[in-house]
């Protein structure tokens, strides 16, 4: 311990500097650990898990009925019935290029939604990352995906949470 006057050298339990005679701070003493902190990072352990299972959920239904969403639609505008059926078609290349991104869409968003579930599993700090990014991705998916994107946003942002899930 130095003098925050002189900067001499001082002996433990010296009350005041020997050279300028200003009185010595007393130490402070680390701050105790909060006992309820490691019940906050198993709380916010049960949290992160059922967020994840959650999103494991959406991705699979997601998938699930844009599956069976596709198969309807491609049934519906191949010909067989469908608003001109007595009129002028489209383009022969439109629909199967519509098709084509539809499933590389589902594909991706599915997958994104499954990757977020398994990160959040893990524990993994990329996982935090595409949560985030899912949960803002799947805002403009009224009203399950903005609930989803909410509940993650509010339990990934912020300080508090930032650092719960750095002791997970």
């Amino acid at each position: 311990m130095y003098c925050s006057g002189c900067g001499v050298a001082l002996a433990p339990g010296q009350a005041f500097c020997p050279q300028c005679g200003r009185p010595v701070a007393p130490a402070v003493p680390p701050a105790p650990a909060l006992p309820n902190f490691a019940f906050q990072v198993e709380s916010y352990r049960g949290k992160i898990r059922a967020l994840a299972a959650v999103w494991f959920v959406y991705a699979g239904l997601r998938l699930l009925l844009g599956f069976a969403a596709l198969t309807f639609a491609k049934q519906f505008l191949s010909g067989g019935f469908g608003p001109w059926m007595n009129g002028a078609t489209p383009p022969a290349w439109i629909f199967p290029a519509i098709f084509r991104i539809a499933w590389i869409a589902l594909v991706v968003w599915s997958g994104l939604a499954a990757a977020a579930g398994w990160g959040l599993l893990e524990n993994a700090q990329w996982g935090r990352i595409v949560a985030i990014i899912a949960a803002i991705v799947n805002l403009i998916k009224f009203p399950f995906g903005t609930a989803m994107g909410i509940w993650t946003l509010v339990m990934l942002l912020g300080y508090r949470n930032a650092t719960l899930y750095e002791q997970l």
